[in-house]
């Protein structure tokens, strides 16, 4: 009796062949770095930024002489607005010129090596 006669399986026995979980995790490999593209921080940050710099940006352009008076002259929701824009764009483009690098399959980078 062996204690791990239960955790070690051939690939025939599980009913999988080496082709079929290979390509399993391809495909999962695949999502995963979809997923990391998908929610990258940059994407959200300068997506959100984008959202609020246009609402603020068009609650200066509307903003009346008593706004803008409050503000000591100076109309404070365009300017912010403005650079809400800005920095929402500089960090989709950041994204657009850098993106996600796909994650390195650890066990597969060592295989190649040891070959």
């Amino acid at each position: 009796m062996s204690e791990h006669s239960g955790s070690s399986g051939s690939s025939a026995s599980s009913g999988y062949s080496e082709r079929d979980v290979q390509r399993e995790v391809t495909e999962l490999q695949g999502k995963s770095a979809t997923a990391a593209q998908l929610f990258d921080i940059r994407r959200i940050i300068g997506g959100l930024f984008v959202v609020y710099g246009i609402i603020v940006t068009i609650a200066g352009i509307t903003a009346s002489d008593a706004d803008i008076d409050k503000a000591e002259g100076v109309n404070i929701n365009l300017w912010t607005g403005l650079g809400m824009l800005g920095l929402g764009v500089f960090f989709l483009a950041w994204l657009r010129l850098r993106p996600t690098p796909p994650p390195v399959d650890a066990e597969r980078l060592a295989e190649e090596e040891s070959e």
